[in-house]
């Protein structure tokens, strides 16, 4: 075990007051913010750091606009840490701050950090759930929430232009576990030390509604279960903060690949922010998946996109520990399914 999932992540924005306002509005606490720079918190103790883009403390840009600069990995130990340094110095430079957290550019250019980090227990209290041939809640009612509190960073999403290889590398040289391939769009991996589904996703960047090259999608905050998501979705939207990404869905909706409910936001900060729970928990047990990206994405929707909706989905899922499936989307190879992705629009009708 060493990463422990996401320990912070540094947005560089145009407006910290106005992308401020939104991580507390969103549920996150405020440690701290001022005209130039804002640090937010969940209950496991990983952050959401907002500075102004032309910060010289932030990494150069790699990314347009608004998004996050940096990604820091919360490592379990020190020990762990300076094994990991040492692979990493084979293949990128390595830049070492004063307390021994280290830095490097990712090939596909993404800006990382490693730093040790005690990540903390998080307390959930879940509902028992009661269907008609199973009673698990008797005369007790469910908890009445006032609002939605972030308790993890489940992950972060970004677009490659070599998805693969993006994988391939935190693979080979931080410990990431594969979980599933929609296969077309993008790989889902977990960090070493975690359970969730997945701590980071890469977007396949020849989709039509992508950046060229390296760029930031959307981060995703753990929650309880769908009434603190709905919640929290209904306050946002009460407050201003409008849900019409690309990856919207029309509201609510949950994954097939995955399982999680998920509701997202556009975010000031760059991207979407995503409420997110009841998703699947692995360890090195599971076997990954390879799946259709139409089959994948939804179980269900608010409302469905229009190349969701058909009846000619694909119920096409294998089993791929030995990541066979990656072969067919390897960059600069023919994907077999450019044709399924070129329905693919950037309006809010059509999603992943």
């Amino acid at each position: 075990m060493a990463i422990m999932g996401v320990e912070s992540v540094i947005f560089g924005v145009d407006d910290v007051d106005k992308c401020s306002r939104f991580w507390r509005d969103f549920g996150l606490v405020d440690l701290g913010s001022d005209e130039r720079t804002g640090t937010f918190e969940v209950s496991s103790g990983s952050q959401v750091v907002v500075m102004r883009d032309d910060d010289p403390r932030l990494p150069p840009r790699s990314i347009e606009g608004n998004g996050i600069r940096l990604t820091v990995w919360g490592v379990d130990t020190a020990a762990n840490l300076e094994s990991l340094v040492r692979g990493l110095e084979t293949v990128v430079e390595v830049i070492r701050d004063d307390q021994g957290a280290a830095f490097f550019k990712a090939p596909d250019g993404q800006h990382v950090g490693l730093r040790v980090w005690q990540k903390r227990a998080v307390v959930s209290v879940a509902d028992p759930v009661n269907t008609p041939g199973s009673i698990k809640r008797l005369n007790q009612t469910r908890q009445w929430r006032r609002r939605a509190i972030p308790k993890t960073i489940n992950h972060v999403v970004f677009f490659s232009p070599d998805y693969v290889g993006s994988y391939e590398f935190y693979r080979d040289h931080l410990g990431f576990r594969y979980s599933d391939h929609s296969k077309g769009v993008g790989i889902f991996a977990r960090a070493d030390g975690t359970y969730e589904h997945h701590s980071i996703f890469w977007v396949n960047s020849d989709l039509p509604f992508a950046p060229d090259g390296h760029g930031f999608m959307h981060i995703a905050f753990g929650l309880d279960d769908i009434d603190e998501v709905m919640i929290g979705a209904n306050i946002m939207e009460k407050r201003g903060w409008r849900n019409t990404s690309v990856n919207s869905s029309g509201g609510i909706s949950r994954h097939r690949l995955s399982s999680a409910i998920y509701y997202y936001v556009d975010n000031p900060n760059g991207g979407e922010a995503e409420y997110h729970a009841d998703t699947d928990y692995l360890d090195d047990n599971w076997v990954p998946r390879a799946w259709s990206f139409k089959f994948a994405a939804l179980m269900w929707a608010a409302r469905i996109p229009p190349m969701f909706a058909g009846d000619d989905i694909p119920w096409e899922v294998d089993f791929d520990a030995d990541e066979r499936s990656f072969e067919a989307f390897r960059k600069g190879r023919s994907n077999p399914h450019q044709a399924e992705l070129d329905q693919m629009t950037n309006d809010d009708e059509h999603a992943i």
